[in-house]
């Protein structure tokens, strides 16, 4: 088992969050997030944007949680909001590499992804360039200082490793919400929602020989915000506590109706929370495959090493991936509590009335 110490730029895996007084400055890690927003996805854009660690130099939109077109509208919603209205958004794939229309989580998100609050529509637009031609200039002109954070389906970043058969060994870091490791799926017994909605596109990136840090549903599910930390959110001093509290409510009532949680599973803060702080975590290290067909379709299959194999697999000759393991629950709702109750005002507070 190993630990991952340098995810974020920090000097020897020390983590920069609350350190109390300034001793040296810490670089920032530029990061390109791909996302579906999404409820938990808007409520880990707000936490990149708010994180000392982080540099946001783009978004980009996959479908998912809502529709490619619809994912575009929120994130844009979601840099006016937070006041970053000049980090561009590029609009990514609206299908998968080869399964037609996509499968859309409006029942736990919502029809608008935010929880049936529909905010006004954002007065900034989405830049000319695709996601995939983004990913591949901009990983191009920061060759080795790009770390991409992979929210929903892997399509875009697939797409980014076909179109340039460097992006692989230029790009820092790619850091997967997706899989579900040795433990039931979230879409059915075998495969979990971003992986199964495009399954070749997960595996292309799995082999592409990145180096990859995977956080599944059997590390998130452990990440839970319960009704009494919505409602500290909601009364507290950051300035989009009740526009999170009152998006969260759609979310709360699928858990409830799901699976009989009063509260709701952060899996994407905790995926952000391994790039931020990944001493909060414990990986192990192998080989990841994803079943393409089948009833397993989406299933990711992981190589822990544990045999010398005596004949080739397909398993056999792939770089291994980071995959996280154990949790430390407490100090990841501790990081999300703390970025999202630190949150500064908006630039713009007509952008959504439910803000304080």
């Amino acid at each position: 088992m190993v630990r991952e110490g340098d995810f974020a730029g920090e000097p020897h895996g020390v983590p920069s969050v609350d350190n109390g007084p300034t001793k040296s400055p810490v670089q920032r890690t530029k990061v390109v997030i791909d996302t579906d927003p999404g409820i938990d996805d808007t409520i880990t854009l707000l936490m990149a944007f708010q994180s000392p660690d982080l540099e946001v130099v783009g978004l980009t939109t996959i479908f998912g949680n809502v529709a490619t077109e619809d994912a575009t509208r929120n994130a844009l919603h979601v840099c006016q909001v937070a006041g970053f209205p000049d980090v561009p958004v590029a609009e990514g794939s609206p299908e998968p590499l080869k399964r037609g229309p996509p499968r859309i989580a409006d029942f736990v998100h919502g029809s608008d992804g935010l929880g049936n609050t529909f905010p006004p529509a954002p007065k900034i637009k989405k830049i000319e360039e695709n996601a995939c031609q983004f990913l591949v200039d901009k990983v191009s002109e920061c060759p080795g200082e790009i770390t991409v954070l992979a929210l929903g389906p892997l399509t875009n970043i697939a797409l980014a490793v076909k179109k340039d058969k460097s992006f692989a060994s230029k790009v820092k870091k790619i850091v997967v919400l997706g899989g579900s490791f040795f433990a039931s799926g979230n879409v059915n017994p075998a495969a979990e929602a971003n992986i199964y909605g495009d399954p070749e596109a997960a595996d292309i990136v799995f082999t592409c020989g990145a180096e990859i840090v995977v956080v599944g549903i059997n590390v998130t599910t452990q990440v839970i915000l319960t009704e009494a930390d919505l409602c500290e959110l909601r009364d507290s001093e950051g300035t989009h506590g009740k526009y999170i509290y009152d998006m969260c409510q759609f979310y709360k009532n699928y858990h409830v109706e799901s699976e009989g949680l009063h509260g709701i599973y952060l899996h994407d803060p905790t995926c952000l929370a391994a790039l931020i702080n990944p001493q909060l975590f414990e990986f192990k290290k192998g080989v990841v495959r994803v079943e393409t067909q089948g009833i397993c379709t989406g299933h990711t299959l992981m190589d822990l090493g544990l045999k010398r194999w005596n004949s080739s697999n397909p398993w056999i000759g792939f770089r291994p991936v980071s995959v996280a393991w154990t949790v430390d629950v407490g100090g990841v709702l501790n990081l999300v509590k703390r970025l999202l109750m630190g949150l500064q005002r908006i630039h713009d507070t007509s952008m959504h009335n439910s803000c304080a």
